[in-house]
């Protein structure tokens, strides 16, 4: 038996990507079907989605660790314990989790010194980002919304990416709330707190931005008079890993840097 794990299952993206950055990715035996970073981790076999999961596949690829994300793959995490595999899961729900994960999953390899390195470089670009918006002649008043019917709000780590990028959070209160019911709001109260941005992903299934733009009282929105309605893809910002910490908040920095420049009296 080796050390560390050499047979790794990832129930989600975020952990295939940390182990591909870490350099580990031959490592990784099984992903999520709907894994899209990196792009060679497709090739892998595709044993689960979101919270169903091929059982006898995933036995067949012979693990000696499977990861996987929060609550709401328990069940799955408990069926592969009862079949006799070790699990591991995470439940990172803001950016100094995220950080913390990808810190413990380079324990669970061997390669903490490689992912001390990982966490301080995401660390230092988030810094940068901040810095760059503390630049910006003020703050847009920022709406995330991560689902449509019910309408649900940015869970934690996106609402502090969303901080980091320039933006200012409408749901502020919400930040504690880690499960997506307790993140639903009333679209007539989003329309009240008069958000001047919107920020959309649909957890995997295309933003309608004319949907959003005939909600019932959302004309005077300001957000909607303004044409300010942008989508983020789920996988560049709803992956609670190295891709939200990057191409995710990047993507709404460059948005608010651009809008808030073009919001403000000078732009």
């Amino acid at each position: 038996m080796t050390r560390f794990p050499s047979r790794i299952v990832c129930l989600t993206e975020e952990t295939t990507e940390t182990l591909y950055l870490l350099g580990e990715g031959d490592r990784v035996v099984g992903v999520s079907g709907y894994t899209v970073r990196p792009p060679e981790a497709r090739r892998k076999p595709r044993v689960s989605a979101f919270i169903s999961a091929r059982f006898d596949k995933i036995l067949a690829l012979e693990p000696d660790l499977v990861l996987a994300f929060s609550d709401l793959q328990a069940d799955l995490g408990a069926e592969l314990v009862r079949r006799g595999v070790a699990v591991v899961t995470f439940n990172q729900r803001s950016v100094a989790e995220i950080l913390q994960m990808i810190r413990m999953l380079g324990g669970l390899v061997g390669r903490q010194d490689a992912a001390e390195a990982l966490a301080d470089r995401l660390s230092g670009g988030l810094d940068d980002i901040r810095t760059s918006a503390a630049r910006l002649p003020r703050r847009l008043r920022t709406f995330f919304e991560e689902w449509d019917e019910p309408l649900i709000s940015g869970i934690r780590w996106v609402e502090e990416l969303v901080a980091i990028a320039g933006g200012e959070p409408i749901f502020p209160e919400l930040n504690e709330a880690r499960l997506a019911r307790d993140r639903i709001v009333d679209p007539q109260e989003v329309a009240r707190r008069n958000p001047e941005i919107v920020f959309a992903s649909w957890c995997g299934k295309r933003v309608n931005q004319e949907r959003i733009r005939r909600r019932g009282g959302w004309e005077e929105v300001g957000a909607v008079r303004d044409g300010r309605i942008f989508e983020l893809k789920s996988t560049y910002i709803l992956q609670p890993g190295p891709a939200s910490l990057t191409d995710g908040v990047r993507q709404m920095h460059a948005i608010l840097t651009r809008e808030t420049a073009a919001a403000s009296p000078a732009g």
